[in-house]
């Protein structure tokens, strides 16, 4: 009985299209919030702009092509960690599950933070530290278990939280219109410009697209749903970006020290009153809620995914009654509320720099897939030859580069730290599973290359449609893994 009532959750959480987007939406954007300190670092609306029209074509696009062939290739639970497995085997596919895992609760830590930044203007007493932890817990201990109860209701949730989020602006846009003089939007002080905070707030607000495909394994028809559901969120996520500061930028005289977290409830209120303020402000609310459901989601179902293939012990793919995975969605939630007393500065720069590392490794690995197994099934192929797509990842990788050289010497410390810490655990859950110290799914003692291949055969097998060419990747990596050690 207790199998068969997973198994029913199971089925009853298949994501469609809409919710999908809407996931995908909350796992890069969940609306302007946080967007202002791009007009300050960037000494105006001038350089704001152009950035959120230019940096997708040099790094969102690229990332969500990629995303899709790679998630409808391999359309199951642990997304990327699945993709670097295959093309450069366990431990470095375990590096990346490491690596981005931790970033992700970095960037889930954010939101709670945004979430006051927004309050505390119109309520003080958040500025105080008695009133900001007890709020700060009360918030992810609530969060955690909506998302405890269950992805379709997390996928429900998004869509209504991202309809209600969007409304306020798409009334400022409509009040702004006759106060907007298009000259405003050509201001820039390069004096006053932080490049540093400019590029990292650019980056933190267009990455992540990524993420969803770490959850394929819970998606209805992946191999059609995933494209069309990172076109539409592209689309969406641009939208809500440019649209809202085109806006507030246009109409109103502000200097440019004044766009920070949260600054968009006083736009509003400068608008079109008292009433649009509050209503961004809820906004505010209920899009960080969203923000903070969709990262805890693609977080603990990539720790799930890594279970089922034997990186990490059984008890991270334990799924509770709503079929969720309930330890993992602990472990989230308990690195959340760990790093939540840092600034949001020091989060941005940490989680950029960690994410910079592992999208250089999904890159190569995208790359090297496209080389050396070209027959792989790809339900979705991004449509350019090995050169062609080699140049198409050239240009988000030498902007990854350029975010970590912008990095401060804490950030380069704390992230190698992280890096060791990641090369360590390795071997430790090793020689943990050789000893059977903790019980993993794959009992067998050597955790070798194949183990984790068996793995991810024996999971694409129970597809609807058997992955062939894949199944055969995997099989002949197996097999050279097996003569090499003989």
């Amino acid at each position: 009985m207790g199998d068969e009532r997973r198994a029913d959750a199971k089925i009853a959480q298949k994501l469609t299209i809409l919710p999908l987007i809407a996931l995908i939406f909350y796992d890069v954007s969940g609306g302007p919030f946080g967007v202002e300190d791009s007009v300050s670092t960037g000494g105006g609306p001038l350089l704001a702009l152009l950035g959120f029209l230019v940096f997708p074509f040099i790094w969102s696009i690229p990332e969500a092509l990629v995303t899709a062939e790679l998630a409808t290739s391999f359309p199951q639970n642990g997304g990327y960690v699945v993709w670097i497995s295959a093309a450069f085997g366990p431990f470095w596919g375990f590096q990346e599950g490491f690596w981005k895992w931790f970033s992700g609760v970095m960037d889930n830590a954010l939101y709670p933070v945004l979430f006051l930044d927004y309050l505390k203007r119109s309520f003080p007493v958040f500025n105080h530290v008695f009133a900001r932890i007890p709020t700060l817990l009360g918030i992810t201990a609530s969060l955690t278990y909506l998302n405890y109860r269950g992805l379709h209701i997390v996928g429900v949730s998004a869509v209504v939280l991202a309809a209600f989020s969007l409304c306020p602006f798409v009334v400022m846009t409509l009040l702004s219109i006759p106060r907007i003089r298009p000259k405003k939007w050509l201001v820039v002080e390069y004096s006053k410009v932080n490049w540093r905070g400019y590029f990292n707030s650019m980056f933190w607000n267009l990455n992540y697209w990524d993420k969803a495909s770490t959850l394929a394994g819970e998606v209805e028809n992946p191999s059609k749903t995933f494209p069309k559901a990172m076109f539409g969120a592209v689309v969406l996520v641009v939208s809500s970006y440019l649209i809202p500061l085109l806006a507030g930028t246009g109409a109103l005289e502000s200097d440019s020290s004044e766009w920070s977290d949260g600054y968009f409830a006083e736009v509003g209120a400068l608008i079109g009153g008292v009433w649009l303020k509050w209503w961004i402000q809820a906004a505010a609310a209920m899009s960080n809620m969203g923000l903070f459901e969709a990262e805890m989601s693609s977080d603990a179902y990539q720790l799930l995914g890594m279970s089922e293939m034997g990186m990490l012990p059984s008890v991270f793919a334990a799924r509770s009654k709503y079929g969720t995975p309930t330890f993992s969605i602990l472990c989230s939630a308990m690195g959340v509320i760990f790093l939540s007393w840092m600034s949001f500065q020091e989060i941005l720069e940490f989680l950029n720099f960690l994410y910079s590392v592992g999208m250089l490794l999904e890159f190569a690995a995208f790359i090297k897939l496209r080389i050396k197994k070209p027959d792989l099934n790809r339900p979705y192929r991004v449509p350019l030859q090995t050169f062609g797509v080699t140049m198409l990842c050239f240009p988000p990788a030498a902007l990854l580069v350029l975010v970590m050289c912008l990095a401060s010497a804490k950030t380069f410390l704390i992230s190698g730290i992280i890096v060791t810490v990641g090369f360590l655990l390795y071997p430790t859950l090793l020689q943990a599973k050789n000893k059977r110290w903790v019980k993993f799914i794959s009992e067998q003692p050597e955790a070798t290359l194949p183990d984790v291949e068996d793995r991810l055969v024996e999971s694409h097998a129970q597809q609807e449609v058997p992955n062939e060419a894949e199944v055969r990747l995997l099989s002949e990596s197996s097999s050279s893994s097996n003569i090499a050690q003989q």
